[in-house]
């Protein structure tokens, strides 16, 4: 359950609403008094927290948490409409949360760290789960080997009357008597019954002996009958009469089955420990996730709003009018802002891409129609030759793979030579595997669609860079940009089970080679012919 923490009513509803939609369960609390004895009372996987609040705010509030032991794990989310100073944001993190952020929030980021947080806490949960598992059993195996030693205490002194092996000998060691168990591994009184070879009294029992202390160890015996050999516990005492050894009590406890429970149980600690090493490889790489975003955050983000703060101050203080080198701080400030605004854009179309959708029947022909319409004026700046074959007919989601073709048709625009115009080309056919390489076949499940132009290009060898989010091979000066956009590519294609790649030679032009499924394979989709390729 998450708790939602606001003094305002109007802003706790619109949360509990969007989280719900979610299938997550909420509660609520509209100060920070009424939330810590909700707190003590209830057991939450976030905790969604207002820094402005009468009385206690939102930080005094979540410094209260930290000393509860039952819910200082409690991750906690603030959230600020004020508050957005480095300062504030700090002491967000040094009172306990894990994350801050400002009003107004956007939705969908807000629902994929809600998410993210629940797995984690989720995770956590587990993992207490599984070491107090883990505790108990060790503490019943402890109990019950005290329990052991306590009823071969009580037991020793009525030796015929045990199921065990029991035996005793003279205070040098020699045999004196044996129990009617004895025969069954032994023929004679002579020396102990016979072990298995792997298996011999250690010089312990020597040490023993000379020194008059107690004896015992695991070994194996072989039954005389059936040849098997099974797990005893030895367990040699001396008995003393006025600080002499007159005699040793010994006992055969059969264990078998127990170090077979043992063996068992050991097997299963390293079965848990091997799911504990994964969740914990889950949690870095989460972690790891949530540090790059962090990153972006406060690196990307923020660099190009600090340059529009800075140069507007400029303005403010040394060109109040007529100047007309305000005009050129004013022009870099808008540039800024345009590339904070395209950032965020980006980052949010990446985000949602996790979202599920259902596939439809699409062709692909009348959706390059569209987006060559959208382009029409560059295309006319450029004198750009735009060359479309017959595409095949396929399920997609179309919102999202007319993005693809979308970014690469600008890629291909973007990246032309000076003084050349471009001339794209995009072609499809149907292939008979899912391989970047696979082979024609009129009858294939798959499509491979090339969009190739003649651009500058790039050597082959930064392939795997171009398609990780916020790698840019090009100065950001010569070629606009955020570096997003054929990271959101790879990641639509992933989720139509498909593959992207691409060929280029530097100044000598690139192909982006897709790899899609006629029809998708256990999805929600409209009903298609997948005899009509063509359309």
């Amino acid at each position: 359950m998450i708790l939602i923490v606001d003094d305002r009513s109007e802003n706790i509803l619109p949360l509990k609403k969007i989280l719900e939609l979610h299938n997550f369960k909420t509660d609520s609390a509209e100060s920070g008094e009424e939330a810590l004895k909700k707190i003590l009372n209830n057991t939450y996987s976030l905790i969604i927290l207002d820094v402005q609040m009468p009385g206690m705010d939102g930080f005094e509030v979540a410094e209260a948490i930290s000393g509860f032991n039952k819910a200082k794990d409690i991750p906690i989310l603030f959230l600020s409409a004020v508050n957005k100073e480095k300062k504030f944001i700090t002491r967000g993190y040094t009172s306990g949360g894990i994350d801050y952020l400002t009003k107004p929030v956007d939705p969908d980021i807000l629902l994929l760290k809600v998410k993210t947080f629940n797995k984690l806490y989720e995770q956590q949960q587990e993992l207490k789960e599984i070491q107090l598992s883990l505790q108990n059993e060790i503490e019943s195996r402890k109990q019950a080997q005290e329990n052991l030693a306590a009823h071969m205490q009580e037991l020793q002194f009525v030796l015929e009357s045990l199921p065990q092996i029991a035996f005793t000998m003279s205070g040098n060691g020699k045999i004196e008597y044996v129990n009617k168990h004895w025969f069954q591994y032994s023929e004679g009184t002579d020396a102990l019954p016979e072990m298995h070879p792997d298996d011999q009294l250690s010089e312990t029992w020597k040490e023993s002996l000379k020194n008059g202390t107690e004896f015992s160890c695991d070994i194996r015996l072989k039954h005389l009958v059936s040849g098997e050999y099974r797990y005893f516990l030895l367990k040699i005492i001396p008995v003393l009469q006025h600080g002499t050894i007159i005699r040793w009590v010994g006992t055969y406890t059969d264990i078998h089955q127990q170090k077979m429970t043992n063996e068992l149980l050991e097997h299963k600690v390293e079965q848990r420990t091997k799911e504990l090493m994964l969740k914990n490889s889950e949690l870095e790489t989460t972690n790891h996730e949530l540090q790059q975003f962090a990153w972006v955050v406060s690196h990307d983000l923020k660099e190009p709003l600090r340059k529009i703060q800075t140069f507007n101050h400029l303005i403010k203080d040394k060109f109040l009018s007529g100047n007309s080198e305000a005009e050129s701080y004013l022009n870099r400030s808008i540039s800024s802002s345009k590339r904070m605004s395209s950032l965020i854009s980006d980052l949010l179309d990446y985000s949602r891409l996790s979202v599920s959708a259902n596939f439809h029947p699409t062709n692909l022909n009348e959706l390059i129609d569209e987006i060559l319409g959208d382009f029409e004026e560059n295309i006319k700046e450029k004198n750009a030759v735009i060359q479309v074959a017959m595409l095949p007919f396929i399920e997609t989601i179309s919102s999202q793979i007319r993005q693809v073709f979308q970014n690469l048709i600008s890629n291909a625009l973007k990246f032309s030579k000076e003084g050349i115009p471009p001339i794209v080309t995009i072609t499809g056919e149907r292939v008979a595997s899912k391989s970047i390489h696979a082979q024609p076949s009129a009858t294939g499940e798959y499509c491979r669609i090339t969009i190739s132009d003649n651009g500058i290009g790039f050597e082959e060898k930064f392939l795997d860079r171009i398609f990780v989010i916020f790698q840019r091979l090009n100065n950001q000066s010569s070629y606009e940009g955020t570096g997003i956009g054929l990271a959101i590519a790879k990641k639509i294609i992933d989720k139509h089970n498909g593959l992207i790649s691409a060929k280029s030679q530097e100044n000598e032009g690139s192909s982006f080679i897709l790899i899609l499924p006629i029809t998708q394979a256990n999805q929600p989709v409209q009903t298609l012919n997948t005899d009509k390729f063509y359309q």
